[in-house]
């Protein structure tokens, strides 16, 4: 999977932003100045970290071996998938989805519902396991 194509979908959320807190090599990407996902490299392969609901976490990872626990991150909502591997484009859109989702519905109620109004609900929690 081209890392270009997926920085361009991370960036093509609402209001995401990119940044580079730690070193130039590992890129993160937030909205409204929270987290919803973390490119970089992981032993030479291509690796993204997206938060996830804590059952489905689990699941995904028996179902693909390119996701598995989050490397440097709390494990339980968190999931790092391989970008080198067998996962479809689309699952990884929609992994996408539900992390800037989740990370969405965890902002302060008024910075939420602008991100709302702007945009419209479908936009922000498209990709949303448990509908908002």
């Amino acid at each position: 999977m081209d890392v270009k194509i997926v920085k361009s979908y991370l960036l093509f959320k609402p209001e995401a932003e990119e940044c580079y807190p730690f070193d130039e090599s590992i890129a993160v990407f937030k909205v409204q100045g929270k987290m919803f996902a973390l490119l970089s490299r992981y032993q030479g392969r291509p690796l993204v970290n997206l938060k996830c609901n804590p059952d489905h976490a689990i699941e995904l990872r028996g179902i693909f071996e390119e996701v598995f626990p989050a490397y440097h991150m709390n494990k339980r909502h968190w999931n790092s998938i391989f970008l080198d591997g067998e996962l479809p484009m689309g699952e990884l859109e929609r992994l996408i989805d539900h992390s800037y989702a989740l990370v969405v519905k965890g902002l302060k109620k008024s910075i939420r519902e602008g991100l709302e109004v702007r945009y419209g609900k479908p936009l922000i929690y498209q990709g949303d396991i448990k509908k908002h």
